[in-house]
């Protein structure tokens, strides 16, 4: 009996997978099955395996670190890695922060959702269409792709309201020499005249590139407007960096790839490797107005984790992984790119910033196709590629490797998806 058979024997069919593969093991860029098969992972855990599965260095630290202390409950006690790693958080992202650490994205949005609140003592929170931040009730409530997860799970958090997220390849609105179209920025006065005054709004919560929406990279001056606009009228700008950080976009965050610096913003997933760990980060001033007790978590800030995330920041550091994220980035797309000129009828648009890429799949007229980037990651598994959709439509094909990814694996990948194509 496979895994797979033996796992839905006893798990509901909510955790069913996208799969039915068996791992035994991963290393790298590439994972292995239970029936022998060799397989090149381009989707990391779901952007988790920055530095691919069971990087020698961080399986080292962590292992060193469970000689010493497993868990010590940052409520009760102190402990080295946990401060050396909020230390270095900090000092990379600009010196003037603070931050708490919990265990999952979902929980770490939930943070930023109540340091919001604390902060501004304001209600109100504007969320996007497209958005995902979690399964819990708080973050299917500021959710905007999928109305499968908020089904049956009614009435949710309240007082959300949700903006456009632009999305210039299947925008409604007209654009002018390839900028944003101005509704996009009107839409916010619209939303404060019709639907809630801004003094009652907390904040903003965005992904400063939108992950299970469909990999959307909004206009950077978009992103100046909302910030603008938060600036204005006191409300929390928070970015989503789940899915977007440590190191994906070619930047440790991609707010710094963005130019444009939020309030508060959280990061989980790569954050530790495949270790769970998420922390929310904020403005100093923001984060001393969190008084003791308004939050917290048992398991939040492992030292395990801690010294797993010590040690993916080292490997980062000392073989420059950012700069090659974004170089081997570039490279990557141009390759899409290529691939878009034999197929100009199929792949509509070519998108990503460093390793996170996407091609969106389409029919006739550039009508979404959702049934060809099923049979396209479906063969592509065939052939021993692992990649995986997304989009609100099911027509995303996205590209998350390690950013360490060699080149030729890229190649790989790529003729892989050539050959599959044809």
């Amino acid at each position: 009996m496979t895994l797979a058979e033996r796992c839905q024997k006893v798990m509901p069919p909510m955790a069913l997978r996208a799969t039915n593969l068996g791992i035994t093991k991963g290393s790298g860029a590439y994972l292995y099955t239970e029936d022998g098969r060799k397989i090149l992972d381009f989707g990391s855990g779901i952007a988790v395996c920055n530095l691919g599965h069971n990087h020698e260095r961080v399986v080292e630290a962590a292992k060193k670190q469970m000689d010493s202390l497993i868990h010590g409950c940052h409520n009760l006690v102190y402990y080295e890695p946990y401060v050396k790693l909020a230390e270095e958080l900090v000092a990379r992202t600009g010196g003037n922060k603070m931050l708490y650490f919990s265990n999952s994205g979902a929980e770490a949005n939930e943070g930023a959702l109540k340091l919001a609140k604390y902060h501004t003592r304001r209600p109100a929170i504007i969320s996007f269409t497209n958005s995902f931040h979690g399964r819990t009730i708080a973050c299917a409530s500021i959710t905007g792709s999928n109305a499968g997860y908020r089904k049956y799970y009614e009435p949710l958090l309240p007082s959300v309201y949700f903006a456009e997220y632009p999305n210039l390849f299947r925008t409604p609105y007209k654009m002018v020499d390839g900028k944003c179209p101005r509704e996009y920025m009107d839409q916010f006065d619209v939303m404060f005249h019709k639907l809630v005054d801004p003094s009652m709004v907390a904040a903003i919560i965005l992904e400063p590139i939108q992950g299970e929406g469909g990999y959307i990279v909004p206009p950077v001056e978009w992103l100046q407007h909302v910030r603008k606009v938060c600036d204005e009228h006191g409300i929390m700008m928070i970015f989503d960096e789940v899915q977007t950080g440590f190191g994906r976009t070619g930047e440790l965050y991609a707010y710094q790839t963005l130019g444009v610096e939020p309030d508060i913003f959280t990061t989980a997933k790569a954050l530790g490797s495949g270790f769970p760990i998420s922390a929310v980060i904020g403005k100093k001033e923001v984060m001393e107005s969190w008084a003791r007790g308004a939050h917290g978590g048992t398991f939040g800030g492992n030292p395990v984790s801690c010294a797993a995330s010590l040690a993916t920041l080292e490997v980062i550091d000392e073989e420059n992984l950012l700069d090659y994220c974004k170089k081997t980035g570039q490279y990557f797309r141009d390759e899409l790119t290529k691939l878009q000129a034999e197929f100009p009828d199929r792949i509509g648009e070519v998108r990503g910033v460093g390793m996170m890429n996407a091609i969106e799949l389409v029919g006739e007229g550039n009508v979404p196709d959702a049934a060809f980037a099923t049979q396209v990651s479906n063969k592509a598994l065939e052939e021993n590629l692992l990649l995986l959709t997304c989009g609100v439509d099911k027509n995303i094909v996205r590209f998350i490797p390690p950013i360490n990814v060699k080149k030729e694996e890229i190649d790989e990948a790529i003729g892989i998806l050539r050959k599959v194509m044809k």
